[in-house]
């Protein structure tokens, strides 16, 4: 990919998740407030609010990324970002809404897909 592309992507990435974290916040307080246990509508709202921070995240490296275009540091946090939405939010959007509690196992390596972002952020830019 062209390195002068990244920031477009990452923005348009970021604009894109956080306008589906909304919609599915939207839909887990009025379609499915009545229809999950509290319990699986608490994952459904950690989901989101893990997916909503981190669309942020992704926004902020796309920013970045206009001012430091060529750092492989923040290009791996943009895409660790994105790995993690889907793994962490995906993984527990399904769980939330198909009851297998397997899925939770997944879960996890989002997680640390999210904290490699951070710490792949914090690197690009002290090295900056």
């Amino acid at each position: 990919m062209n390195i002068a592309a990244l920031p477009r992507l990452f923005l348009t990435l970021a604009a894109v998740a956080g306008a589906l974290a909304v919609m599915l916040g939207a839909f887990g307080a009025h379609a499915l407030k009545a229809r999950l246990a509290p319990d699986m509508l608490a994952v459904f709202h950690t989901a989101v609010q893990y997916h909503f921070w981190h669309a942020l995240a992704l926004a902020l490296i796309g920013v970045l990324a206009l001012h430091l275009p060529a750092s492989g540091a923040l290009r791996a946090a943009g895409w660790l970002m994105v790995a993690g939405i889907v793994v962490f939010s995906g993984s527990l959007y399904v769980l939330a809404l198909s009851g297998v509690r397997a899925l939770g196992m997944v879960t996890p390596f989002g997680g640390v897909a999210f904290i490699a972002g951070w710490l792949s952020l914090a690197w690009a830019v002290w090295r900056a």
